[in-house]
């Protein structure tokens, strides 16, 4: 049979077992989709290679292609097939939302994209009660061939029990009673029929109830969980969205409470080596302290010797305790600005295991030697009792080494702040010999006010002092995991794979679009990504390049297999240096301990067999937290941005897709959306390659890092979105790249249908 290959214009003949006849190519990533979208029941990785009759290498690049259209949120693997991502099946679960304006049901399936809406049909014939809305319901889907209205419809197969899950909002006044106002943007309002203990303003949980036909669904309040109005109020709707456990067990307290200081048993006496803790100076915990000299043997000239000591968590915190159990579960700290969730309780975080100053602390070390280019020579590990000789501020450490002495500084310079940064300068020797991915893309912490508002937004300063610190911390992880190599010891990796082929091809070219080049290979490496930004620091497009570079690169995560760490261009890494705040640092210790016969708390055959595991739920976590933390960023910035509606700001687009540009505004950090259909009155053409909106009549559009003027047209603080208008004309797209050939050929292919039609009246149209 003949069919035609998704974006190419032609036909070609399909054989019995699936394969194309003709000549292969790499399909395009649009390509890939429409045939994924047409042939559902061939939409499986090998169906696809032979329509395409992709091969050999070919196929590689396929996987890679498929993974990155994943990764994208663009399609979903479904059994052995491939979707497109929000593409219903046949038969469907779906909740009932709402009613349209003619009183219709409008339904969301409960698995798959929360957008997708199905214009529910209940026929004359059907058996059973009609459903009603905050119902779930078993349905036949029929795709819409109608552009108007809900791009499915379904027909009801089965009333299924009633939705129960809680939904979490605000407590509102209206007129005909009390209403909740839920934190998630496409969550409908909800009718309050028991307040409970509820008052106005309240953060509560509501459990959705009864059969409702028309209208609003209801339901009744089933925990309070704080005041709007009372401080870390927001930080409190992530915690509670996320579902991150914040409160303690009473077992998990009690265990911490009865925990005793550890004695030093068989630790090496450390506690007159001069080491020193570095931290922001808000910190609560302090969990590394450093010290270094030079290298006194004759046959390492300009050699330094660097320690660093690392709080002894193990010794407190026993495999399968209750303590044990609940970092787990939690698998880190997470931070908010108004307020830090611990993985470990305080007694523990704060106090036992915090390397305070001029105070007996148990500790893994591990003295590191390092010739004077920076290359490693070797180390070993300690298990010691330390006794930090000082506690020292970032600002305030770089400071002193800069001549600015205080009272505590002052008799340390000689001795031990100028040693770390001598073994600093020759660490960097190093670093800069390996070349990790050096993306320049500045971070901004919040500063708030005593309730809990925002203050204002800055840039902390990128001191030396904190790449000492970064530094040491990194050949401290690379210590720990070529330790636990050479021992055979099973351990959980920190992890970063190259860009796919995808990413790269893709990265290729918008690079094209404004004159840079990358070079072909499958075997990318961090100094070829540092070379482009070398080639565009200080021009127009340095922004936008780094920005592009840094979502090029894969994510992050655990593992206990090792695939090196891309960005850090280290063959092996493993997290050691902060066990109170994260658990993988714990694994890595307790595997330390066991590998060197440093105890009896080291890490257990039961661990060892859930290793992959643990990697697994951490990483969920690490991503959970991120959310959570972004997620109250947020809700802060729009709520200090609710009085400002109206207002123009100078803004930076920070993302580009088809439904519009997102903005962020460089002052505050906050992020919104233009959506396209505000842009003006032409079409706007998506170009993926050049990150860019193009119209279809002037060629003029919007690209990715273009500085932009924007009003303030809504702010949603709940949610924590905000809605901007465009004031900016569009620039004139480079008539080089892709983007501007694609408005130029839609303009000719306008104007050829409007000559042809004005040259053949009465053929105008189509029937």
């Amino acid at each position: 049979m003949a069919r035609r290959i998704p974006g190419t214009g032609k036909k070609t003949r399909i054989t019995e077992d699936g394969a194309a006849s003709g000549n292969a190519f790499r399909p395009t990533r649009d390509q890939l989709l429409q045939f994924i979208t047409e042939n559902p029941d061939q939409a499986g990785k090998r169906e696809i290679a032979k329509a395409f009759r992709l091969k050999g290498d070919d196929r590689i690049w396929l996987k890679d292609m498929l993974s990155d259209l994943a990764d994208d949120g663009l399609v979903e693997k479904k059994a052995k097939r491939l979707a497109v991502a929000g593409a219903l099946p046949p038969i469907a679960v779906l909740d009932v939302i709402e009613r349209d304006r003619d009183g219709g049901l409008i339904g969301k399936p409960v698995e798959g994209d929360d957008t997708v809406r199905v214009a529910i049909r209940v026929g004359r014939g059907d058996k059973g009660p009609a459903p009603g809305v905050g119902q779930r319901i078993l349905a036949k889907i029929f795709a819409n061939k109608d552009r108007e209205g809900p791009a499915y419809s379904g027909r009801v197969v089965k009333v299924l029990e009633r939705r129960r899950e809680a939904m979490l909002g605000v407590v509102r006044k209206a007129r005909d009673g009390w209403r909740l106002e839920p934190v998630e943007r496409r969550q409908p309002e909800l009718i309050i029929d028991d307040l409970g203990d509820a008052q106005v303003g309240d953060l509560v949980e509501v459990e959705p109830a009864g059969n409702v036909r028309y209208g609003l669904p209801r339901g009744r309040v089933i925990s309070v969980i704080g005041s709007l109005t009372s401080e870390k109020a927001v930080s409190m709707i992530a915690i509670h969205a996320h579902d991150i456990p914040h409160i303690f067990p009473a077992a998990v307290l009690a265990e911490a409470a009865e925990a005793k200081p550890a004695t030093m048993g068989k630790r090496e006496d450390w506690r007159d080596v001069p080491l020193v803790t570095i931290d922001p100076a808000d910190a609560k915990d302090h969990d590394d302290a450093v010290y270094a000299e030079p290298d006194s043997d004759e046959a390492n000239p300009g050699g330094v010797i660097v320690n660093v000591a690392i709080a002894d968590v193990a010794a407190y915190v026993r495999p399968n305790s209750p303590m044990d159990r609940e970092a787990l579960e939690r698998g880190n700290s997470v931070y908010f600005p108004d307020r830090v969730v611990p993985m470990l309780p305080e007694r523990i975080s704060n106090d036992l295991c915090s390397l305070r100053e001029n105070e007996d602390r148990p500790a893994l070390a591990v003295r590191m030697i390092f010739a004077a280019d920076g290359h490693k020579i070797r180390h070993s590990f300690h298990r010691i009792m330390m006794r930090s000789h000082a506690k020292l501020a970032y600002a305030q450490a770089q400071a002193a080494v800069d001549g600015a002495l205080d009272e505590k500084t002052k008799p340390l310079l000689g001795s031990v702040l100028q040693p770390l940064w001598d073994a600093y300068a020759v660490l960097k020797r190093g670093r800069d010999k390996r070349q990790p991915l050096e993306l320049d893309l500045p971070e901004r912490k919040i500063l708030l006010k005593e309730d809990s508002t925002v203050d204002r937004v800055v840039v902390p300063p990128r001191l030396d002092a904190h790449k000492l610190i970064e530094e040491f911390m990194i050949q401290a992880n690379v210590a720990a995991a070529e330790t636990l190599e050479a021992k055979s010891q099973a351990l959980i990796y920190r992890r970063h794979d190259a860009p796919s082929l995808a990413k790269q091809e893709s990265l290729r070219e918008f690079l094209q679009t404004i004159g840079q080049s990358l070079a072909n290979g499958a075997q990318m490496k961090p100094s070829q990504f540092n070379q482009i930004l070398g080639r565009v620091a200080g021009t127009e497009h340095e922004t936008l390049v780094n920005q592009v570079v840094l979502r090029s690169q894969s994510q992050a995560e655990y593992g206990p297999e090792n695939i090196g760490h891309f960005g850090l261009n280290l063959r092996r890494y493993a997290h050691f240096t902060s066990p109170i705040r994260r658990y993988a640092d714990l694994i890595v210790h307790r595997a330390l301990i066991t590998a060197l016969n440093l105890g009896s708390d080291g890490l257990t055959q039961n661990e060892v067999e859930r290793l992959g595991t643990i990697s697994e739920l951490i990483s969920t976590a690490e991503r959970r937290a991120m959310a959570a933390e972004r997620d109250t960023v947020d809700r802060l910035i729009a709520a200090h941005l609710a009085g400002r509606v109206g207002e123009s700001f100078e803004a930076r687009i920070s993302g580009v897709t088809k439904a519009g540009l997102f903005v962020q505004l460089p002052d505050l950090g906050a992020d919104g959306f233009v959506p396209v259909a505000t842009l003006g009155r032409e079409y706007y053409i998506f170009d993926e390659a050049a990150r860019a909106l193009v119209g279809d009549r002037t060629g003029g559009g919007y690209q990715l890092s273009d500085v932009v003027e924007v009003r303030l047209a809504e702010v949603a603080p709940l949610a924590g979105a905000l809605r901007f208008e465009m004031l900016s004309e569009p620039k004139a797209m480079r008539q080089g790249t892709r983007s501007f050939h694609k408005a130029k050929v839609g303009r000719d292919r306008q104007r050829a249908r409007i000559g042809q039609a004005s040259r053949s009246p009465g053929r105008g149209k189509r029937k």
